[in-house]
């Protein structure tokens, strides 16, 4: 029975012009030899199976062949490239640092480096996984590496040049090594398919080479695998089956299910992918990709980006002429939010769903213009069932008397919902685009004016209560009176309120309290403090309001002007004011000598002289 070698093995360049993907390092490599300019040491850094230790060997081979030709390679013909090829010459030496990363194994190497090469002019020393090596280990290979004997090269590879210590790094000539391209992986495969007499279709090599994920050495493995699997022959769909990878007809359904906003044939095709036993999250990630391949196949300068043959490349072409750049940028961002967080969600294929439905909804009249990646408002799904109840610009002026209408409602008026606001019934005292509108809240504004308020005791009134009463500055005044004057509001007609139209403390305190329940969520903690607050008129517009302290005043103050400014509208009457009194008991404590604190506690307790006198105490 024949041995038999993996094409990773069968295949490995044994030149510089062999190598794929690779050639600016192999090119400097070569120079250098020609040129007789060799390092002591050299780094090769990149990731798996791109050719880092293969262009050790080369360069090794190279540099020890007794007779090597002008362009710098190797002859093959001497004794020196016979006994390399046959894996017995004696001056490359080749290290996995990954098990021998102690220090004893550096000094056993450093031991070996004082024996001068006995065929060939160099002693080559390959550490393979270098970034393995202990600290005491790195340190011992420190002074050996910056100062080798002339006969002696150091060749070290790694896939994270990160973790090796700067002293290593900067006693080395660095050299990054590539990814591979998909072109040349193919054309690898199509080389090695070609020589062992294997049938094959492009689209199955490319499936193959993205699979691999720019490594060539993964890329030769797989095939061998293939070609076990299909015998001989290998297609898409064997390919497919043996590495278990959702086929582009998927995703092109996928997406075709999703333009028609078709929900439930989407959650269709995803249970059918389930069913056949694919992972959600490699779904949705694939599905994300497949919508950036859509992207850059909108236009003829982007379609280069795509790594896939030429009869997918004209799928992607067609699909990508009818999807949006909006609908796609929005689509990345939620099947890429959904792949992100889908190893942390409790409910795994529900959080794919979700997605699923939201982007089938893209592009809807019930979707937001917002949607994105939780920058914007709050997203919306489909309802289910119809409203049926609108709110109205209406405002009751008492219990008793009928609803009439808002001086400053319009006549048709679309309600503004907040993400935290809680659906109201159409008797609601006012709509919150009536009120938002008429009241017009900075936040900027508010800071601003919270420093500059001064609270102070009125002297219109001798009360026992210390009455409260805030005095914003002229330039808050005229930031104000510009805020509400601002170009980007709507011109309208609004009725001025008459001088002093009569009204109760109950429709005072009714507006109070809508007003409170229509600010924005920002301001949730004044919310609190202005739903527990009574108002108080006394018919000629001064409103006052009575509070635990000044610091509940001073969080109220800066709504104050936007609150009369309702208030003035919605009860009629341009004479409102308002205050506040802060409710302060100032109880002075008496302080007692021993007498009076005696005196004090037989006038509670008159038994307490005649226990005195028992006890013969003496008060001090």
């Amino acid at each position: 029975m024949d041995s038999f070698i993996v094409s990773a093995r069968k295949y490995r360049p044994r030149h510089f012009d062999d190598v794929i993907g690779q050639q600016a390092i192999a090119n400097t490599l070569k120079r250098a030899i020609v040129n007789h300019k060799l390092a002591g040491a050299y780094l090769f850094c990149g990731p798996r199976g791109v050719g880092k230790t293969t262009c050790a060997r080369i360069f090794a081979k190279a540099i020890n062949c007794l007779t090597p030709r002008q362009d710098g390679e190797a002859c093959d013909n001497c004794e020196s490239c016979r006994s390399f090829d046959e894996g017995r010459s004696v001056n490359v030496q080749e290290l996995n640092a990954a098990a021998n990363n102690s220090v004893e194994d550096i000094r056993a190497i450093i031991d070996q480096v004082r024996i001068p090469p006995q065929l060939g002019r160099y002693k080559v020393i390959i550490l393979d996984e270098v970034h393995m090596l202990s600290a005491s280990a790195s340190n011992a290979l420190l002074k050996t590496l910056e100062e080798p004997p002339s006969y002696v090269i150091f060749v070290l590879a790694t896939t994270e040049k990160q973790k090796i210590l700067p002293t290593i790094l900067s006693r080395c000539q660095i050299f990054d090594f590539n990814r591979m391209e998909t072109g040349n992986i193919i054309m690898e495969l199509k080389m090695v398919a070609e020589k062992e007499n294997i049938e094959y279709e492009d689209a199955a090599l490319n499936i193959i080479a993205q699979k691999a994920d720019g490594g060539m050495r993964d890329a030769l493995s797989i095939f061998d695998q293939i070609t076990s699997f299909s015998g001989g022959k290998i297609t898409c769909e064997s390919v497919l089956r043996c590495l278990n990878v959702l086929d582009y007809d998927y995703y092109f359904r996928m997406t075709d299910l999703v333009l028609q906003h078709d929900v439930s044939n989407t959650m269709l095709l995803f249970n059918e992918i389930v069913t056949k036993g694919f992972d959600g999250g490699v779904f949705i990630s694939g599905l994300a990709s497949h919508f950036r391949d859509l992207l850059v196949s909108r236009h003829k300068e982007t379609t280069s980006l795509l790594d896939v043959s030429d009869d997918v490349r004209s799928r992607y072409t067609e699909q990508a002429q009818r999807c949006s750049a909006p609908f796609l940028y929005k689509a990345i961002r939620l099947c890429d939010r959904c792949s992100n967080g889908y190893k942390t969600s409790y409910n795994k294929r529900l959080s794919v769903e979700i997605a699923l439905i939201e982007v089938s909804q893209l592009g809807t009249e019930n979707e937001s213009d917002d949607v994105d990646c939780g920058h914007g408002p709050t997203r919306k799904l489909k309802p289910i069932f119809k409203e049926t109840n609108k709110r109205t610009g209406q405002t009751p002026h008492s219990t008793t008397q009928e609803a009439t209408p808002s001086p400053t409602a319009p006549t048709e008026s679309k309600p503004i919902e907040h993400p935290d606001a809680e659906t109201k019934p159409a008797s609601a005292p006012a709509s919150s685009e009536t009120i938002l509108r008429n009241v017009k809240i900075d936040p900027a504004l508010i800071l601003k004016q919270v420093g500059s308020i001064q609270i102070k005791p009125s002297p219109e009134e001798e009360l026992p209560n210390e009455q409260i009463v805030a005095e914003p500055t002229d330039e808050n005044k005229a930031e104000a009176y510009m805020e509400d004057k601002s170009p980007d509001q709507p011109a309208e007609e609004i009725k001025e309120p008459a001088d002093n139209a009569p009204y109760t403390d109950t429709e005072l305190n009714m507006h109070w309290q809508t007003f409170s329940e229509n600010l924005p969520r920002e301001y949730r903690d004044i919310q609190g403090r202005m739903q527990g607050m009574t108002l108080k008129s006394d018919g000629k517009g001064h409103v006052t309001i009575d509070v635990n302290s000044e610091e509940s005043a001073r969080h109220i103050q800066p709504l104050v002007p936007q609150v009369e400014s309702y208030l003035q509208r919605e009860l009629n009457n341009r004479l409102i004011k308002i205050s506040f009194t802060a409710k302060t008991e100032e109880t002075q404590e008496e302080v007692y000598n021993p007498q009076q604190l005696y005196k004090q506690m037989l006038k509670e307790n008159p038994a307490l002289e005649a226990l005195n006198k028992h006890l013969g105490l003496r008060i001090d």
